[in-house]
């Protein structure tokens, strides 16, 4: 089953996509509203909508957590010149950072730094709390693709990442719930600029799977429906190319996972507030 959260004028949608279509789910705001309030087993019988030219809202627009995964390629970890963790990398994501999966990415004048990381993002189902590899299984709602859009030179001011990984209106999240058993278990994600290449890794080459760190997670807090975790980027971000790259203004930045679908974002140079 696939899912996604329509933008309705002033209003916002829970959908369930068939094909090329997703039907309102009525009665629910969207796909985070729906998982807190009980099962993705749920009737689908409002407005249909083209999903080619629908306005699609970040999958779950308003997560409670948003919990990413640092270094947990093997392929970026090595490029990046570090040793294999022992214990997942965490810092974490507002709410505020996200956008839809065709929404612009605002690049702020503040850095010129700025840097792409494709990566599947999982979505919790249910309520967790010190989970057992079978309860973390269970728990997972589906995944969707994120881009972990950051701010290097603000990442690297201090040994903490958190600044450099949560501006506003930067990351890209959807476009679709997918439930676990509709991922293909060979799926690759693919990120690219403007049309050329930059990362292609098959999403299982994660060093603390989807399970793993969900299990991990709830060991330091609850994990509750709607609640997102970011597992990680692959090899081919730009600040380890020699020489480095950067997303600039006019650019379109893709992210793409098999049996999930892809995001495709234009990067926009944020204006200068008055006075500033």
């Amino acid at each position: 089953m696939k899912f996604t959260t329509l933008r309705l004028g002033d209003r916002t949608a829970a959908a369930r996509v068939e094909g090329d279509t997703a039907i309102e789910i009525e009665g629910y705001a969207d796909l985070g509203d729906l998982l807190r309030r009980g099962s993705l087993d749920v009737e689908a019988t409002g407005p249909r909508h083209d999903l080619a030219t629908a306005d699609l809202a970040p999958v779950v627009p308003a997560p409670g957590k948003i919990v990413c995964v640092g270094l947990n390629y093997r392929n970026h970890i090595l490029e990046m010149g570090r040793e294999l963790p022992e214990y997942p990398t965490l810092f974490a994501k507002y709410p505020e950072a996200l956008i839809g999966p065709r929404d612009e990415i605002v690049l702020p004048p503040e850095s010129d730094k700025v840097d792409w990381e494709g990566e599947l993002a999982l979505v919790v189902g249910t309520k967790v709390r010190r989970a057992s590899a079978e309860e973390a299984e269970a728990a997972i709602a589906g995944y969707a693709v994120l881009n972990d859009v950051t701010m290097r030179d603000y990442q690297y001011r201090t040994p903490q990442w958190f600044q450099g990984k949560t501006w506003e209106d930067t990351t890209p999240f959807g476009p679709v719930l997918v439930t676990p058993d509709e991922v293909p278990a060979d799926a690759v994600m693919v990120t690219r600029l403007d049309g050329e290449e930059l990362q292609r890794t098959p999403i299982n080459d994660l060093v603390f799977s989807p399970v793993a760190l969900v299990q991990y997670i709830s060991t330091i807090f609850t994990l509750n429906p709607g609640d997102v975790i970011a597992t990680g980027t692959p090899g081919g971000v730009g600040h380890a190319r020699k020489p480095a790259r950067y997303l600039s203004a006019g650019q379109t930045l893709t992210t793409t996972i098999d049996g999930i679908g892809e995001l495709a974002n234009v990067a926009v140079k944020a204006p200068v507030a008055a006075g500033v």
